[in-house]
């Protein structure tokens, strides 16, 4: 399994990526502007940080102005993955952007039909939104492991990320389904670090330690 950060902020990015387990980056429009920052110089900082998959989203909702802006985007760095919404124009714009070999991340996924006509179109990436889905009693993780299957039983060239992801219960599941890619909020990435009893194993290691070198 690849992890990605959802995030736009640089320390958060910078942090993970000194561990060394870092593979890619989503953002979106609400991400950036959180940070209040220039939205390319953003997308830039953090194209040479991770040096990897990052993913831009287009704000236009139209054809002509998805492909404005995704080769705008596109021209940033090698890096970037264009984030385009799954709409009828999405579509249309991620087919037309695979022919020129401008990879694309098709975001707000919440159906297995959805998933395989992104995959149709080319998307290098889906995104099934699981958080989301949970929010209104569905079983977000399930969507994510329906878009896993279409994929391994049809060879589409399109790798799965999960999106949305609230906590480390879906962390797990990502893992159980064989799940490619979980894009995960910082405190997630955190948590996953952490169990009470390694910490309580460290705290009996120094004290063995100090009783020993009195």
């Amino acid at each position: 399994m690849q992890i990605f950060l959802d995030t736009a902020n640089i320390e958060e990015i910078k942090e993970i990526a000194s561990i060394g387990i870092l593979d890619g980056v989503t953002t979106n429009p609400s991400l950036i502007a959180k940070e209040n920052r220039d939205f390319k110089a953003t997308i830039k900082e953090i194209c040479d940080i991770v040096k990897g998959p990052v993913s831009a989203e287009v704000i236009a909702t139209d054809f002509e102005g998805m492909i404005k802006e995704a080769q705008e985007l596109a021209s940033i760095s090698e890096y970037v993955v264009v984030k385009i919404p799954f709409t009828y124009e999405g579509l249309k714009a991620t087919s037309y952007l695979f022919k020129k070999n401008i990879p694309v991340n098709m975001t707000l996924i919440f159906s297995p039909n959805q998933a395989v006509l992104a995959c149709k179109a080319g998307a290098r990436y889906i995104s099934p939104f699981v958080g989301r889905l949970d929010d209104i009693g569905h079983e977000g993780i399930e969507l994510a492991r329906q878009c896993q299957d279409i994929i391994d039983t049809y060879g589409y060239d399109t790798e799965v990320i999960a999106a949305s992801i609230r906590h480390t219960e879906h962390v797990l599941k990502v893992l159980e389904y064989g799940i490619d890619i979980a894009t995960l909020p910082h405190k997630v990435v955190l948590q996953m670090m952490k169990h009470p009893l390694t910490d309580i194993g460290i705290e009996k290691f120094l004290s063995d330690w100090k009783k020993f070198n009195k």
